[in-house]
């Protein structure tokens, strides 16, 4: 696609445009979400209203990035396969970012856990048994048949 100056100026300040309003929403949301604009609609449901300005924000983030990676990276205009290949690991990477985050998250929780289980004293068990045989018994091995 062939474009002229002006048109490709025009294309630009209107990706610009609309890349600018969507991150103002997504602001706009983050202050509702958190409380600091409307505080009545956070107040009434918390962690709804968080919930649903989070979710909101990603799916404004991840329209954001394929427009970019569309239009200004030139994405849109290639073959599928090269397309793939530059977009494929990216995914695998956020995949990844997800996954380390989950387990970090796993082991911050089980810290308290280990701490207190480091300070309980160690439980007085009763003596083992023997196993094996005794001394003196060396050769008796076959008395067991």
């Amino acid at each position: 696609m062939h474009l002229s100056y002006e048109e490709s100026k025009k294309h630009v300040v209107k990706g610009l445009l609309l890349l600018a309003g969507i991150t103002l929403i997504e602001v706009f949301l983050s202050l509702i979400g958190k409380g600091d604009l409307l505080s009545s609609i956070s107040a009434a449901a918390p962690k709804v209203t968080l919930l649903v300005t989070g979710l909101l924000i990603i799916v404004l983030s991840i329209y954001k990035a394929y427009y970019i990676i569309g239009d200004f990276m030139h994405m849109k205009y290639e073959v599928r396969g090269l397309a793939m290949s530059v977009l494929l690991p990216t995914l695998l990477l956020v995949w990844a970012i997800i996954a380390f985050l989950q387990e970090g998250g796993s082991w911050g929780a089980r810290r308290e856990w280990v701490r207190e289980k480091d300070k309980a004293p160690a439980e007085q068990t009763a003596k083992p048994k023997q196993q094996g045989m005794l001394p003196g018994e060396e050769d008796a091995w076959y008395r067991v048949f």
